[in-house]
């Protein structure tokens, strides 16, 4: 069955249908939630509330454009929903070294490492870098998506960004083999 068919299928309420969608894309769509999320246990929460918003509105989706990147913006939206709705915006301490290496040793980074720091950013830091480094959102996206100003993204971004220097030039010893970071 092709994905045109098992989108129809779905449309339908068609139970078997919905396993098979969930089977094809929960992981792909999971690492999605990952991003937006604090842990594995949030981005499983988001992700069933996701599937759950995707079933009820497949209806809605008109085989124009990608349909992965229509269910994709969907978790992302799910996501941000949580985080608006919780508040989940505690203060954070301002204050950035102003020494932060530009490089890090490129042989000594792994992706777990990097994504591992990206999960222990803030959670308003964690989403404007998810939303503009990762996804390419705009500051203006950004801004409406979370009910906050443009500046206040930007500043996000260039506090995020400070924080993930700092702490993996902190996790690699310095030597000659550097690459730019972010």
């Amino acid at each position: 069955m092709d994905l045109q068919q098992l989108i129809k299928k779905c449309q339908k309420n068609n139970a078997k249908a919905q396993a098979t969608l969930y089977k094809l894309y929960a992981g792909k769509l999971f690492a999605v939630c990952c991003k937006y999320s604090k842990n594995n246990t949030e981005a499983e929460d988001n992700l069933h509330d996701g599937f759950i918003t995707i079933f009820n509105k497949i209806h809605q989706f008109q085989h124009q454009g990608s349909f992965e990147g229509w269910m994709k913006r969907i978790m992302i939206h799910t996501a941000l929903e949580k985080y608006r709705k919780d508040k989940v915006f505690p203060l954070v301490n301002e204050e950035i070294e102003t020494s932060i290496p530009e490089t890090i040793d490129e042989g000594e980074l792994n992706l777990s490492q990097l994504l591992e720091s990206i999960q222990k950013l803030p959670s308003r830091y964690r989403l404007v870098f998810n939303l503009y480094v990762l996804d390419g959102y705009s500051h203006k996206e950004i801004a409406k998506l979370l009910s906050i100003s443009e500046g206040t993204s930007k500043s996000n971004l260039s506090r995020a960004k400070a924080i993930l220097k700092k702490e993996l030039s902190n996790m690699t010893p310095t030597n000659t083999n550097k690459t730019a970071l972010l």
